[in-house]
């Protein structure tokens, strides 16, 4: 029978073993992308900063207008955009997809997942909780663009990269005891995206740890409290099925680690508005499952359910519906309890 830390080296080797593949394909993904950039700033930038260019763009022009009379074969908007698609000039169709960077962008490539409890956003939930009290579970944080290199189309489907950082102090309210709190956790990360379309993926990595509030150790005194922290690099993908539906799956692996084990993993649908919704808005869903090796890959399920608006292709979706969980607390505090959990929400996801 292997020792434990017979066991701990093997899980430690098929771990390196993932993530040298993991890393392979980033640099796979980063050396693409560097080409593309290169490719198009030579033949976008630098064919068009040198004065041959305007000048070969002129002189056909011109014969062109000779051999007519003064009446072009072809007007100079089209040569324009011929031009610009032999490297020649700027685009003036409006439909080509020009790659660019883009400091600070407002939307992200890869959207948060819905139902996801966990990740950072602002939210508010009144819950109540079977044999248990009334909860309101606060997130106040949000997900922040640092910069990407992307194609100029608007909506789901875009393709590229974006670097953002995310961040969140996710509360939880006992509201039959005078509004106290019960616990908190604590999130940090930076997530990097990728878009081809329909297909992105994601890596990245986050911190989070847990704490238990001071009025709950108070009440509780004999409490077992635990330190219950993660430091994790995750890679997901998302596929859409249309531009207001899509499929996911994710998979996370802690390096470091304090009463969590290594291992998570993270899968769902859901559909919401990618469009403007105007004031009317447009009903959304999401359900979420939440796989965890410290409780022998056992988890919660969230479904949600509502309503939801958006401005621009460009700015946050705002929901309000209900939701449903079932299974271990996502209050991480708690980790080994079962809950039951359904009551009303208002989210604005960045």
């Amino acid at each position: 029978m292997p020792t434990k830390s017979q066991s701990t080296l093997t899980l430690n080797n098929s771990s390196a073993t993932a993530y040298v593949t993991l890393w392979l394909v980033i640099a796979w993904l980063t050396t693409w992308m560097t080409a593309t950039s290169r490719a198009d700033d030579q033949i976008g930038s630098g064919l068009n900063d040198t004065p041959m260019a305007a000048s070969i763009a002129d002189e056909i022009v011109s014969v062109d207008q000779d051999w007519s009379g003064g009446d072009p074969l072809y007007d100079q908007s089209s040569f324009a955009d011929f031009a610009h698609r032999i490297g020649l000039g700027s685009c003036t169709c409006g439909e080509c997809d020009d790659f660019h960077w883009e400091f600070l962008p407002r939307d992200p490539l890869y959207p948060f997942y819905l139902a996801d409890t966990k990740q950072s956003r602002m939210a508010g939930q009144w819950l109540e909780a079977t044999g248990d009290s009334t909860l309101l579970d606060g997130t106040l944080g949000g997900r922040f663009g640092i910069f990407r290199y992307v194609d100029s189309q608007q909506g789901p489907f875009r393709r590229g990269v974006q670097a953002d950082f995310e961040g969140s102090a996710q509360v939880r309210l006992d509201m039959d005891r005078n509004h106290d709190v019960r616990s908190v956790d604590f999130r940090a990360g930076v997530p990097i995206s990728f878009s081809f379309g329909r297909l992105q993926t994601r890596i990245g990595y986050y911190h989070l740890s847990s704490h238990v509030g001071d009025e709950f150790l108070l009440r509780v005194p004999n409490f077992d409290r635990k330190n219950f922290s993660r430091d994790v690099l995750f890679m997901g993908a998302a596929y859409w099925l249309d531009d207001s539906t899509r499929i996911y799956g994710e998979a996370g692996w802690a390096f470091t680690c304090d009463v969590s084990e290594p291992w998570e993993f993270t899968f769902g649908i859901e559909e919401a508005p990618r469009h403007p919704t105007g004031v009317r808005g447009a009903p959304f869903y999401a359900v979420n499952g939440h796989l965890r090796q410290e409780v022998d890959f056992g988890g919660e399920f969230t479904a949600q359910l509502g309503w939801a608006w958006r401005s621009s292709y460009d700015t946050g979706l705002l929901r309000l519906g209900l939701q449903y969980l079932n299974g271990k607390s996502n209050q991480f505090s708690f980790y080994n309890e079962h809950e039951e959990l359904f009551g009303v929400g208002l989210w604005y996801d960045f």
